[in-house]
């Protein structure tokens, strides 16, 4: 019976070494040697601090800076662990709203979202990711329409000229990795620093 046990004991002390400490571990440093920057979380700075990154969404609600794609994360209620409290772009409980089409209060919320933009900017269809919330949550790109869409509320609220505005949107704009792969997008966070160093000058 040892003989057949031992064999088994082995393999899986040889395959647990290999495919549990040394493949990640190699991986873990060829990453970091060949991209340095993304393995260790695509960090933004500014002014020598660390204020996001590129790949986790952040809440924007001044009028002066773009608004990314709405987050239904949530984390626990301090007042009562039993329940939760929503908590936008949580990444440790990323996850959607799980309201299906026929939710009433999925209904209630996208009219009254679309009600608030429309007055916002009459002059536009309202774009859908603006008013829809991503599977993680933590979306920190929105499409070219929607970063569009908000252009004449950036520009009223910092006073500077629309077409200024929507030229840092198109140089903020990534498109289809390589010509193929996804759709335009353009990251909320590096818009809105874009914006400042333009409105800074």
């Amino acid at each position: 019976m040892l003989r057949e046990i031992r064999p088994a004991i082995v393999l899986l002390l040889v395959l647990t070494a290999i495919t549990g400490l040394a493949y990640p571990l190699a991986m873990t440093a060829i990453a970091g040697a060949l991209f340095p920057a993304q393995a260790q979380g695509s960090l933004i700075e500014k002014d020598g601090k660390v204020i996001g990154s590129a790949l986790i969404g952040q809440e924007f609600r001044d009028n002066r800076y773009f608004h990314g794609r709405l987050s239904a994360t949530v984390a626990p209620d301090p007042n009562d662990p039993t329940k939760t409290v929503p908590a936008p772009y949580n990444a440790a409980n990323s996850g959607g709203s799980n309201l299906g089409p026929t939710s009433k209060v999925l209904a209630d919320r996208l009219r009254e979202d679309v009600d608030k933009l429309k007055a916002e900017n009459p002059n536009a269809a309202v774009p859908v990711d603006l008013v829809t919330t991503s599977a993680s949550g933590l979306d920190p790109d929105i499409s070219p329409e929607a970063a569009q869409f908000q252009v004449p509320r950036v520009a009223r609220a910092r006073n500077m000229p629309e077409d200024q505005v929507k030229q840092i949107v198109t140089a903020n704009t990534e498109g289809r990795l390589f010509g193929l792969i996804g759709e335009p997008r353009v990251n909320v966070l590096a818009l809105n620093l874009s914006l400042d160093r333009a409105a800074a000058r």
